[in-house]
This record gives C-alpha cells, sequence and structure tokens, in this order.
C-alpha cells in the first residue's frame, strides 16, 4: 500500500476527498484537516446514511492508510474492543510446562502472560507501529455502546494507550488517525468529546448530492440523476420516521440505472421507494396523491 503526505492546507484536503469521490463541504474539510494537523480524534455526528463512515474510509484510501474499524453495539466490553488472553493457548502452555517437570509457577504465570497469548483487537491493533504510518482507527457509532465502555475510551484518546494488568502499558509511537462517529441517539459525555475535534454532518445540499449522485453511479443519465436528486430532497422535508440519507439516494440511483430508467413516473418510484425508504409508515405516508405530487415536482424541475 503506497502513502502520501497528509495535505498541507484546507484546499489540499478538499482536493484529496474529491479525488476519491467524497465531496465534502469546506466545514467538514477544515475541522479533517485540523484533526490531521493537531493529531485529535475527529468526532462526527449526524442523521445515519450521510457520510461519518466514508470518509474514514476515504482518507485510508487517500493516505494509504490501514483503516481499522471497531463497529460498537450495546454490551461492547474490553475483551471485544481492545484485547483478551488466549485462554486455550495459555492452558496447552501450562500442561506442556508440567509435562516438561517445570515448576516454577512464578516463571510460569510471567511465561503464558507474554505478548504471543494477547489477542489484539481493534484499538489494540491501532496503537501498533505500521510501515505505512499510523493507521485510520475509525469507531463507528459510539453512540450505541455503553456509557461504561465510553468511559474507557478516555485513556485511549488521551495518551493513546493501553494498560493491560498482567502485561503493562502499551503506548502508540505515533498517534492513529482516529474518527468516532454518532448518529446520536444518546448523547456522548462531554469528556470525550473534549478530546475531539466535533463536526455536524449534514445532510447535502442539492448540488452537492448531484455531484455524489454522478459520481458514485456513472451510468446514470443527467436527466435521471437530477430527478432523482430533486426527489430525494423533497422527501427529507417531509415528517418521516427516517428520511433517506445519501446512501439512499446511491442505492436508489443505481437501481433506477439496473431498471434501465429514463425519467421518474408514479409507478416507477412507488416500485422502488423501498430502496430510499426503511419503514413502512414512511412508505404508506408517500402512497398515492403525496407521491405523485413530489414526483412531478422532482420531475417539472428538469
Amino acid at each position: 500500500m503506497s502513502t502520501s503526505a497528509l495535505p498541507k492546507s484546507v484546499d489540499g484536503m478538499l482536493e484529496l476527498l474529491n479525488a476519491r469521490g467524497y465531496f465534502a463541504e469546506r466545514s467538514l474539510a477544515t475541522v479533517a484537516y485540523l484533526s490531521l494537523r493537531m493529531g485529535r480524534p475527529l468526532f462526527l455526528e449526524g442523521e445515519a446514511g450521510v457520510g461519518k463512515t466514508e470518509i474514514a474510509k476515504v482518507l485510508s484510501a487517500a493516505l494509504g492508510r490501514k483503516l481499522i474499524r471497531l463497529q460498537c453495539y450495546e454490551g461492547l466490553d474490553v475483551a471485544s474492543a481492545v484485547y483478551e488472553w488466549s485462554s486455550a493457548a495459555q492452558m496447552i502452555a501450562i500442561r506442556l510446562a508440567e509435562a516438561a517437570g517445570d515448576t516454577d509457577r512464578e516463571q510460569l504465570s510471567s511465561d503464558i502472560f507474554a505478548e504471543r497469548f494477547l489477542i489484539k483487537r481493534p484499538l489494540l491493533q491501532a496503537l501498533e507501529p505500521d510501515v505505512a504510518g499510523a493507521p485510520v482507527l475509525l469507531i463507528d457509532e459510539l453512540d450505541r455502546a455503553d456509557e461504561a465502555f465510553e468511559a474507557y475510551l478516555l485513556e485511549i484518546l488521551s495518551d493513546f494507550q493501553v494498560t493491560i494488568p498482567e502485561f503493562g502499558t502499551i503506548k502508540a509511537p505515533q498517534p492513529p488517525i482516529v474518527i468516532i462517529t454518532s448518529n446520536r441517539t444518546r448523547e456522548i459525555h462531554d469528556a470525550l468529546k473534549r478530546r475531539c475535534l466535533y463536526h455536524w454532518v449534514d445532510y447535502p445540499e442539492t448540488e452537492r448530492e448531484l455531484a455524489i449522485v454522478k459520481s458514485r453511479v456513472p451510468g446514470i443519465s443527467a436527466k435521471l440523476s437530477q430527478q432523482v436528486v430533486h426527489f430525494v430532497q423533497a422527501l427529507r422535508n417531509q415528517d418521516f420516521y427516517k428520511s433517506p440519507g445519501v446512501a439512499e439516494t446511491i442505492d436508489w440511483a443505481t437501481a433506477l440505472t439496473e431498471l434501465d430508467a429514463r425519467s421518474l413516473t408514479p409507478q416507477l418510484v412507488g416500485d422502488t421507494l423501498g430502496a430510499l425508504l426503511k419503514y413502512q409508515d414512511d412508505i404508506a405516508r408517500m402512497q398515492g396523491d403525496p407521491l405523485q405530487k413530489v414526483v412531478k415536482e422532482a420531475t417539472s424541475e428538469t
């Protein structure tokens, strides 16, 4: 994997992201640039599907750094996120030592907690040196994890180190590039936010979303791409349980090109609405007259 130098300006960051098909607004490019230059974690909040996770993937690819992803969930603990000891391998080592007549318990205790028995999970992997440079560590959807785990992250984000009682302290020779995302299903504690640079990732405005669609769905026609974006933008003004994100816009545009669509029609939209809306109540609300009205508005603008 080839490596690239960090961008030397906000414009350089914009160019780096654009080259990989991530069309960021300047405010996001600015905070991402500062995160790299200052060595501070980047904390991104926003609705699901607006591109928070994608920026970590893009930075990893653009900078030639390894991407290490920790997907958060309720009940996530240290054994799953940081490290655990291979008890099976340790037991085999103990049995072999006993068979060989090694009875020095202090030495045996030290041996079974050697690094070769240590199973390294994403957070510990992110602290290891890499010839390509410090990896990109993506801590995805932190709001899904418990507050106890969030508190555990404080040492890692403050000093980029992990303390293992049986082994010692492991410190990163070079801090990883940390991207933390949250869909804001709960508030993240201030103590963690203070260690990060913060940015709210909003839905893109029309021109930026159009550029994203054209980049991610190269086979789509100019007319259909405009109609798709106008339709999705209109949907976000509705009172839905979950408005479609950019990811859903791309999925829908891809689905329409697979159907060889040239223009939106109420029938076509109705048949493919599940690519945009993921809740039956939202889909039901868009049936009949509301659907025809939005389709008409979207197609009349092209």
